[in-house]
């Protein structure tokens, strides 16, 4: 035991890029940690590696690094953190444990950044004392990196969101249902596809909400409003942007529908906070999905790239009441099983304690 960590507190620094305030799953899932840590005995202190273009945030990683490795007992290294810290982060003598929260190589991007970043991602956590990883659907991808499973603990994110004050909302707007997506406007989000299929309904059948960023990736999000100006959706699509997280806890409480067809996602924060608040979930049966609900019980589930099969699903469930009811009804059932965040903060801060423990044992033998 040193002075970074006695019985009361544990000293940790977090590793990340960019602006940690930033409305996306990764980010929230470390400023809820941050938030639990003094009830653990710990204290968080973030730490940004700048936010450059694909490779030249390596270059200023070093002293991102460096200052997160004083007077710390270890480092939480994001996962986005991973590939420019890679190089640098064993270098500072301290353990640390990687915090994981999508497959190796990083999303939305060309093979090239792909494969190459993915490189360093595995090396960066081959050599961690531990991963904590946000859902199942990591392990295999890590495994196959060189991490042993012992050195892998799955810690979900809660599904329990605040909900602002005032009466439930009208998202129906004249219609027979509304819609509610909550996701950044990225490709592997699949709003486009989404929309595709909305487009296909009957004009008082739904009205859509999007709620999420423009600016993740600028040429896609000129295909979205490209999409939603058209003729057949400019009258019935909403668009909210980002929101606070009790806003949006608003509005899954008056949504009658949940759509998100992301691809990738490898927990789905937004599709299991919905069904937390009781919404059916339509959603390409693909990415962590299925593992949080079950076809044509909680959710209608096409194969993934099922275009029809998705125009179907959002027919039935916008226009038949009775189906609907039946998924939201199983939904409120299966929100019960989904973890809240303190639960999830005991399992990290577990995780946590129970790496640097071991590592520090290792080095003492």
């Amino acid at each position: 035991m040193n002075d970074c960590e006695d019985a009361t507190n544990l000293r940790l620094s977090l590793v990340t890029v960019g602006d940690p305030n930033q409305q996306t799953g990764g980010y929230r899932y470390h400023r809820m940690m941050e938030r639990a840590a003094q009830s653990h005995g710990a204290e968080i202190r973030s730490f940004s590696i700048p936010a450059l273009a694909w490779p030249l945030g390596t270059l200023t990683a070093a002293r991102t690094v460096r200052a997160a490795s004083d007077r710390s007992a270890g480092i939480l290294l994001d996962s986005i953190a991973a590939a420019p810290a890679a190089l640098w982060i064993g270098r500072e003598r301290i353990p640390y444990v990687a915090v994981v929260h999508q497959r190796s190589g990083g999303v939305d991007h060309g093979r090239i950044r792909s494969s190459t970043q993915g490189a360093f991602d595995r090396l960066a956590y081959r050599h961690a004392s531990g991963v904590v990883a946000a859902g199942e659907s990591l392990v295999e991808d890590l495994h196959g990196s060189g991490v042993p499973r012992q050195r892998i603990r799955v810690v979900p994110p809660g599904c329990d969101v605040p909900i602002a004050a005032g009466p439930r909302l009208d998202l129906r707007r004249g219609r027979r249902a509304s819609v509610l997506c909550v996701a950044n406007w990225l490709p592997s989000k699949g709003i486009v596809e989404l929309l595709d299929a909305f487009a296909s309904l009957p004009e008082d059948a739904a009205t859509l909400w999007l709620v999420g960023s423009h600016d993740a990736d600028r040429a896609y999000a000129v295909r979205v409003h490209r999409r939603i100006s058209s003729f057949d959706l400019s009258r019935r699509v909403v668009v909210c942007g980002t929101m606070p997280i009790e806003e949006v806890g608003r509005l899954y409480r008056s949504a009658d529908i949940f759509a998100l067809c992301s691809s990738v996602d490898a927990y789905g924060t937004a599709w299991a906070e919905a069904i937390a608040a009781g919404l059916p979930v339509i959603g390409w049966r693909a990415a962590n999905l299925p593992r949080l609900a079950e076809h044509e019980r909680e959710a209608l589930m096409p194969a993934p790239g099922d275009r029809r099969g998705l125009a179907a699903a959002l027919r039935t469930i916008t226009t038949d009441a009775a189906v609907r009811d039946r998924l939201a009804a199983a939904a409120r059932r299966r929100a019960k099983t989904l973890p809240t965040w303190r639960a999830s903060a005991d399992l990290f801060f577990g995780a946590v304690r129970e790496f640097l423990r071991v590592d520090v044992s290792h080095l003492s033998t």
